[in-house]
């Protein structure tokens, strides 16, 4: 095994070209912002019954996949696997910047963004949103602590792994807090399910290491670094494990709710009679983001190729975003069960599905944010020593 040497990446022309076009979609971003402030939310597709829209998914992806993008450094300190060290520095710096990128997104959407002061200094325990917004700043905290232990000079390795698993426990909280939003909302039927927590840890890791592995293969090709291929097949068979952890909860979330009678009417609806949000499970979650990386990663010929594993994770962030769509949109989309036992009407549209068409300054927004969170991760490869100078087969001590 080759020393491991880190170098700060080069700016040259298609580094610049790249952070010109994530510069224009934060720019997208920002009037997106202005203009949804000026005119009010009236201008979004969202409505009273679909108050968290695109943005929202976006944000919850995006903070979703932080906490899963540290995974990687988790398993070089804590489990003290060598193959995943040279890599730690650029895991934890990832995880940072796609926290910000969400949460860049929902400040942004509040409309009124100074208003994130009064959540910050006011707090209601009683809410998992005010747990959140502890497990946020705290995660921000930590992993830039872990980093800053990883990349000094003198520290003894014990600190670091204790740093390493001080983040691995409170990455873990973060995600159980996220997935937790959605399951204690007792009152929804699409949310209402303690396996919420569990399935968004599994989600994490699927769309952390995908992500992970799509962003530091391109800062490598664009320094003209090399990334050893048994390396990237190692991480895609982890991919694999992390996909089929998540189909399995998923599989779990609706058998429980088949048996259960409450939540039939929602799982008809989100299985066979919902529309886009059934398309999307079926085809966005279950095929697009399952399945067919499962049969990528592992066919016979086509998965022996560099390019599998990096198929795969374009798949798995595809089919992440269905399925937080799916959970986030089609979870308020069901009718809440306002009286149970009892029919009732009104014309305030009670107990119909809602629609909901997502608009351009949503979208914006959102993409904004992928934006932020990729041009964090690149620029902090400028200016630090994150980024091995090889990630070959022999540099990370590969058989």
């Amino acid at each position: 095994m080759e020393r491991t040497i880190y170098r700060e990446i080069k700016a040259t022309r298609r580094v610049w070209e790249l952070a010109v076009v994530l510069l224009a979609f934060i720019g997208g971003m920002l009037a997106s912002f202005f203009y949804v402030e000026h005119y009010g939310h009236i201008v979004t597709g969202m409505t009273n019954q679909i108050v968290w829209g695109l943005p929202h998914v976006f944000a919850i992806f995006l903070i979703v996949a932080a906490s899963g993008a540290l995974n990687v450094a988790s398993i070089a300190s804590v489990f003290d696997q060598k193959v995943y060290k040279p890599m730690a520095r650029m895991s934890a710096l990832l995880a940072m910047s796609l926290l910000i990128g969400g949460l860049a997104i929902l400040v942004l959407d509040l409309g009124r963004a100074d208003r994130i002061l009064i959540a910050a200094t006011t707090y209601n325990f009683s809410s998992i949103f005010a747990w959140n917004l502890i497990l946020y700043t705290g995660f921000l905290g930590i992993a830039g602590a872990y980093l800053f232990v990883q990349m000094s000079n003198g520290i003894p390795y014990a600190v670091v792994r204790k740093v390493g698993l001080l983040a691995f426990v409170w990455r873990l909280a973060l995600t159980t807090g996220t997935g937790s939003i959605f399951g204690w909302l007792v009152a929804r039927p699409g949310y209402d399910a303690a396996i919420m927590a569990p399935l968004f840890i599994a989600m994490s890791f699927a769309f952390g290491l995908a992500i992970f592995i799509l962003v530091t293969v391109t800062l490598c090709r664009l320094s003209g670094r090399v990334f050893g291929e048994k390396l990237i097949h190692r991480m895609g068979r982890l991919l694999a494990v992390f996909v089929a952890a998540v189909l399995y909860f998923t599989a779990v979330r609706h058998l429980t709710n088949l048996y259960t009678a409450e939540h039939a009417g929602f799982e008809r609806f989100a299985l066979l009679d919902g529309g886009i949000y059934t398309t999307l499970f079926w085809v966005g979650q279950v095929l697009i983001g399952g399945l067919i990386p499962l049969m990528v990663i592992f066919h016979p010929s086509f998965g022996k190729t560099f390019k599998a594993p990096l198929v795969a994770s374009v798949l798995v962030v595809i089919g992440g975003f269905a399925q937080v769509y799916v959970i986030v949109v089609g979870g308020q989309a069901y009718p809440m069960e306002l009286f149970p036992g009892y029919e009732f009407s009104s014309s305030f549209g009670d107990g119909a599905v809602a629609t909901y068409s997502p608009s351009l300054p949503e979208l914006a927004l959102g993409l904004g944010g992928v934006a932020i969170a990729l041009f964090a991760a690149g620029f902090g490869t400028k200016i630090l020593r994150i980024l091995p100078t090889s990630l070959s087969d022999a540099n990370v001590g590969q058989d």
